[in-house]
């Protein structure tokens, strides 16, 4: 039979190097990957044979064997699973999900900077950890319903080949050809105790042939309870910690794990964990999310969309139902009222556990928030029943809190006398938003201003509208509230500065919507704003790196009144309001407001020439 010759993609190439020469004191998890692959194999035969008349599955003995050969030095790990076919084969093990993409590239490179391994757990390892002490590997599999099975072996060195061959029934072989520094894995004993740690739960037998009496027997070394289904106080907290791996092949321990049933008119049970790490793919919309959905005990869904709204995507987990009929379809789950109600309970149950965590464990919030803040106020913008909830959870630094983060009901308790409005601005750090000319007016009357800078954060705030009664808004657009006194003294400068006013919008007609008097302004010489409801420059930037055109719309220039560029301008004009000097004042005025607001001067040589011209003058 032909065999076929394939590359790895780089990206596997990069993980491979990085598994076999960096996880040397992760190697034992290679078995409980494996092993959770092949219970995942099961599941989805298993759901075959309870759902589709067209296949004949023999139901009756599930189970994933474990063979030792110390003579040949390997290790065998079967099972009488789905099995997967020559595509399969390729896409499963020749390729990573998303690979290619710039996030992948980045984490694979924080890794080799940072050295830390438990980065990986973010797109997990799998099947590829099994080369930590494998030097070759054979996968051979026969999936339901094929006439012929297929086999696949590499040793790591960049390349894998694939070839027809004949196997006595559905499922997946996995043969590793164990190094001679790792014999340790060629012992029973070795094996018993590493699927007792890792892989007690898994809900089909582990066997393994034993000798007694002078006769090879078949050995079950797992427990095969349903961690799920245990009374809480009856689970420690490392065998959750392990389960949670189990299902999501992450080697770091959960940030936070919620065990309950529901009893009543609908019962259920959730185990759910929140991990301590975002995985790198959580902005794909094309990635599954969900926990897995059982149906007494029988896994339906790997990952059930329906269960949790997409900003709690994170959450990963287990929901048996014994409500909910074994060959409920997607389709049938969309419209379902129990799925509907599981979905609201478990949604208040999550988001009774964030609370918590914010108000016992501030520390441990933050770093919640620092992984999937910018997932959960996703929840802001589209779940509007629980809108005002989720922005309660979400916390910010602030002018005057630069140092900690607070949250919307401490921005309230703190807000200035007489002051009417929630005002926040956004940006790309929080050090160059410090620097913004729209905060000088806040920071001059001691107003707290919230600073934001995540990517979404303006949609976000405009989603959120108000909180608890106060309206949000941005400093940068539309007019904000000032004193009365600070009012007349502009409308008197607005009056005095009128002829002058008038001939820079007849200069930056082209540019610019309206000039007006910097309400905001203390120090700096200029700005722009935008008017109530246009978008938000940081936003508009977003739109066009995803190669969204976003109509152009002209700002308003805000010019200080009180600074001296401004008062010999005035002087200038007085003497001669033709002068061109003038309109070479007004245009440099608009490029330094676009240069403060993130952007490039229309012109950088006309620019250039014009402030050397000026330096030129007053030296």
């Amino acid at each position: 039979m032909s065999v076929s010759n394939f590359e790895f993609k780089a990206e596997v190439k990069e993980l491979l190097n990085l598994v076999i020469n960096s996880l040397y004191s992760h190697k034992e998890i290679f078995l409980r990957e494996l092993l959770s692959n092949a219970s995942d194999a099961i599941n989805k035969a298993r759901y075959l044979s309870l759902t589709e008349n067209d296949f004949k599955i023999d139901s009756s003995g599930w189970k994933i064997k474990i063979v030792i050969d110390r003579e040949n030095k390997t290790l065998t790990i079967s099972d009488n699973g789905i099995g997967m076919d020559r595509d399969d084969i390729i896409n499963n093990l020749g390729t990573i999900a998303k690979s290619g993409t710039k996030e992948f590239a980045e984490k694979i490179k924080k890794i080799k900077e940072t050295g830390d391994m438990s980065l990986i757990g973010q797109f997990g390892v799998g099947f590829y950890s099994a080369f930590m002490v494998a030097e070759k590997i054979e996968v051979t599999s026969q999936k339901i319903g094929a006439a012929s099975a297929v086999k696949w072996s590499s040793s790591a060195d960049g390349s894998y080949t694939v070839e027809d061959v004949e196997k006595d029934g559905n499922g997946t072989d996995v043969k590793l050809f164990i190094k001679d520094e790792d014999k340790e894995f060629l012992d029973s004993w070795r094996i018993k105790g590493i699927v007792k740690k890792y892989s007690d739960y898994i809900e089909y037998p582990i066997v393994m042939d034993v000798e007694k009496d002078n006769k090879v027997e078949e050995e079950t070394i797992n427990s095969m309870q349903a961690i799920w289904l245990k009374n809480r106080s009856d689970v420690k907290q490392e065998e959750y910690n392990e389960f949670y791996k189990h299902i999501s092949h992450d080697f770091m321990d959960p940030l936070e794990t919620i065990h309950y049933k529901a009893e009543g008119t609908l019962e259920f049970t959730a185990l759910l964990f929140i991990p301590s790490k975002k995985p790198f793919d959580i902005y794909y919309k094309s990635g599954k999310f969900g926990p897995a959905l059982y149906v007494k005990k029988v896994q339906i869904m790997e990952a059930c969309e329906e269960l949790v709204p997409q900003y709690l995507r994170f959450v990963k987990g287990v929901v048996d139902s014994s409500d909910l009929p074994l060959n409920v379809s997607r389709e049938m789950l969309q419209n379902n009222r129990q799925i509907t109600q599981i979905n609201k309970n478990i949604t208040k149950k999550i988001l009774d556990t964030v609370k918590l965590m914010k108000k016992n464990d501030f520390s441990k919030y933050e770093i919640f928030h620092n992984e999937f803040g910018n997932v959960l106020k996703e929840g802001i913008h589209t779940d509007f029943e629980k809108k005002e909830e989720i922005a309660s959870l979400i916390i910010f630094n602030t002018l005057k809190n630069l140092d900690k983060k607070i949250d919307f009901d401490t921005y309230l308790e703190n807000m200035a006398d007489n002051q009417e409005e929630i005002y926040y601005i956004t940006g790309d750090t929080i050090e160059e938003i410090q620097k913004s000319p729209q905060l000088e007016y806040f920071k001059d009357k001691g107003i707290d201003v919230i600073l934001l800078t995540g990517e979404i954060d303006e949609i976000i705030m405009g989603s959120l509208n108000e909180y608890k009664g106060k309206k949000v808004k941005s400093i940068v657009k539309g007019e904000i509230k000032i004193d009365e006194s600070v009012k007349n003294e502009i409308k008197k400068k607005e009056e005095e500065f009128k002829d002058l006013i008038d001939k820079l919008k007849e200069y930056l007609k082209d540019n610019v919507k309206d000039v007006k008097p910097g309400t905001r302004l203390k120090d700096s010489l200029c700005c722009l704003i935008g008017d109530e409801h246009d978008i938000d420059d940081n936003m508009r930037r977003l739109f066009e790196s995803m190669g969204q055109k976003i109509p152009e719309s002209k700002k308003i220039l805000e010019i200080n009144f009180y600074h001296p560029v401004t008062n010999k301008m005035k002087a200038l004009f007085d003497v001669d309001p033709k002068s061109p000097k003038i309109k070479d004042y007004a245009e440099l005025i608009f490029d330094l407001a676009l240069i403060s607001n993130g952007e490039k001067p229309r012109n950088t040589v006309d620019f250039t020439k014009k402030i050397s011209e000026l330096m030129s003058e007053s030296i």
